[in-house]
């Protein structure tokens, strides 16, 4: 009996072993995931471009006279106000054609005046058949000639003085003067050098860039008329730029022109921004780049760009089912963010998505659920077409 019991203590034992390992192997494992609850948010809806700055204004001050520059009176690189005299070109030779000129205009005004009187002579005695037609006749033409002489005159005095006051060389426009391009001393004007310097307004400054006919259908399509503003809408579509630091310039500008027509070679067409420039951060000529509001989307349904499976078929993504399975739900993408993609079709808010752990996943598969965000990580709600 002995022999017996120790025979089958060892047979049990294994046959127990055996039991536990077959019991272990049946329990089925679920995959585990994270998931995260579909939200609308409020987007905007931005196109990034490379722009150009330039000018609101720029002005060559030129000579309109010849002659040698005798004084600069302006400090170069500073700001310099409209009217304010610059330069002065010596001006002795056309005040001295002004002066030949004003008596000139005497001498004829006094011709004129004895034609006048000589003729007021004649018609009381040609009335009187005292003097003959001849007589008056030339009367006559001797005052109308005199007369067409002080015309004459009194032109060639205001272009004398013209000329005299084209001396003085004034600034058309407020704004900062660059370095002066003529020495004193050097002869300027309309048969030599005549550029003395350049006046920049840059108070405000104009962003010029370029988009694309696509980018003029998607707005059109969005009720955005780029250059006309409509005040029916809560917003505009405004102009924001990255100074050279890659830092976000404080001010913002507004599109006010874009170009009716496409250029067939480049397939894009103008726009033009204007953005005030009271620091005078921005200079002219220097590029950078611009970012454009083009829509804002107040109830956009949103999800996480890693919960999104990209194929050859189309975008998709696992939505959880009430029994805990999943579905392989084909979506429709809009404008990406940051860190999150515009579902145009597709999903419902309040719907809940798998976030991760989705890789081994299939259609129907039962999962289990790790944790589930009710709120998307705060970020950006701003959209960049692409």
């Amino acid at each position: 009996m002995i022999c017996r019991k120790l025979f089958w203590m060892p047979m049990a034992a294994m046959l127990l072993a055996t039991t536990g390992i077959s019991c272990k192997k049946s329990v089925t494992t679920l995959p585990v995931v994270s998931t995260e609850l579909v939200q609308r948010d409020e987007v905007e809806i931005y196109g990034e471009y490379v722009g150009r700055v330039r000018a609101h204004k720029s002005v060559e001050v030129r000579a309109r006279v010849e002659g040698y520059l005798e004084k600069m009176l302006f400090e170069e690189g500073t700001q310099v106000k409209k009217n304010q005299v610059l330069f002065i070109i010596n001006p002795d030779q056309y005040k001295a054609k002004a002066d030949k000129a004003r008596a000139q205009l005497k001498k004829d005004e006094a011709q004129a005046m004895k034609a006048q009187r000589d003729l007021e002579r004649i018609r009381p005695l040609y009335a009187q058949n005292a003097a003959s037609q001849l007589d008056l006749d030339n009367a006559v033409a001797a005052y109308e000639t005199a007369a067409a002489s002080v015309a004459m005159s009194k032109a060639d005095l205001a272009q004398a003085e013209m000329e005299l006051g084209f001396t003085t060389v004034r600034a058309p426009i407020s704004g900062h003067i660059s370095e002066s391009q003529v020495d004193l001393g050097t002869l300027v004007g309309p048969g030599a050098k005549s550029l003395l310097a350049t006046i920049v307004e840059s108070d405000t400054v104009r962003i010029d860039f370029s988009m694309t006919a696509l980018d003029y259908l998607k707005s059109k399509e969005r009720n955005v008329d780029l250059g006309q503003q409509d005040k029916s809408r809560s917003w505009q579509p405004y102009v924001t730029i990255t100074l050279a630091d890659n830092t976000v310039y404080l001010h913002k500008g507004m599109v006010d022109f874009a170009e009716p027509e496409v250029d067939p070679k480049t397939g894009t067409f103008s726009v033009r921004a204007q953005m005030p420039n009271p620091e005078r951060e921005i200079l002219p000529g220097q590029f950078t780049k611009v970012k454009v509001l083009l829509d804002v989307r107040e109830d956009a349904t949103v999800v996480p760009t890693k919960a999104i499976i990209i194929e050859k078929g189309g975008a998709y993504i696992y939505v959880m089912r009430n029994d805990s399975t999943v579905e392989k739900r084909f979506i429709e993408l809009g404008p990406e963010l940051e860190n999150r993609m515009v579902v145009e079709r597709g999903l419902m808010p309040g719907e809940e998505i798998v976030t991760e752990g989705f890789h081994k996943l299939s259609p129907g598969m039962k999962v289990r659920v790790e944790a589930v965000s009710k709120e998307i990580e705060p970020a950006d709600s701003t959209a960049t077409v692409k």
